[in-house]
């Protein structure tokens, strides 16, 4: 278990790192955010496009094997 001495020198080194995190502007977040936005966008159409193709393909194969 650990002690109290290194849940202190462990909250202290996270301290000490977090002042040297180099934390972006607002521009430079809003661009990211934007850029991540597309980018989930983008990809949610690609995977509802191959659903609807696969979806059928699916149906004409069942349809076909069922008739």
């Amino acid at each position: 278990m650990a002690s109290i001495k290194q849940v202190r020198d462990f909250a202290e080194e996270v301290q000490a790192e977090m002042k040297r995190v180099t934390w972006p502007d607002q521009e430079q977040l809003r661009n990211t955010t934007l850029v991540v936005l597309v980018f989930v966008l983008i990809l949610a159409l690609i995977i509802g496009l191959m659903d609807l193709v696969f979806g059928s393909v699916v149906s004409w194969i069942v349809e076909a094997f069922s008739a």
